[in-house]
């Protein structure tokens, strides 16, 4: 059913505004994602998450600390979609097996800095941005400052918007990430 409603769009079928966008997509990754094909049905969307996640992107969290934040959205909001990308964007970065796992089986993470990002994002997740002082003075107290504290918020905005619509359009997995699926669950 939701093919039909969410369709896997091309360049030529796309909204004219979705164009110039996915064309960029697909010359930076060498193909035009699944995800990205279904998005392109409402340019703004489609544009508005791949801005936002470019800002994240180009915060002062280090790369490791940015996945942790949205694999920790993607596992709690059960994109499978999401949950392999990003997977495999650790494994491209060196990330340690055990890292990627414990985030994947939404488990504590032994980087004591890594997991206090995981816990922070999940905190604000769950309380809506109110954190307890004492979630926010561990954050702080791992190395992290209040403007990381800041871009967590933005890359859950980011993320949200990806899983969301990922799940709600079906987006298929790529063929390319079929050695990261996951089979999570929201929760």
């Amino acid at each position: 059913m939701r093919e039909s409603v969410f369709v896997d769009h091309t360049p030529e079928t796309a909204p004219p505004a979705s164009r110039r966008v996915m064309a960029g997509v697909a010359d930076r990754m060498g193909y035009l994602p699944a995800p990205v094909a279904r998005l392109a049905g409402s340019p703004q969307l489609l544009d508005g998450f791949l801005g936002i996640s470019a800002r994240f992107e180009a915060t002062t969290l280090d790369p490791l600390a940015r996945e942790v934040v949205v694999l920790a959205v993607a596992t709690r909001n059960g994109c499978e979609v999401c949950v392999a990308l990003h997977t495999a964007k650790l494994t491209a970065l060196g990330a340690d097996p055990d890292l990627i796992a414990a985030l994947r089986e939404r488990r504590p993470l032994a980087d004591g800095r890594l997991e206090a990002v995981r816990v922070f994002t999940l905190a604000v997740l769950a309380t809506a941005g109110a954190v307890a002082d004492d979630v926010l003075d561990a954050f702080l107290a791992a190395g992290h400052t209040a403007r990381n504290a800041l871009e967590v918020v933005l890359g859950i905005g980011a993320y949200t918007t990806s899983t969301l619509a990922n799940r709600l359009t079906g987006a298929p997995l790529d063929e390319r990430l079929a050695p990261f699926a996951w089979h999570g669950h929201a929760g």
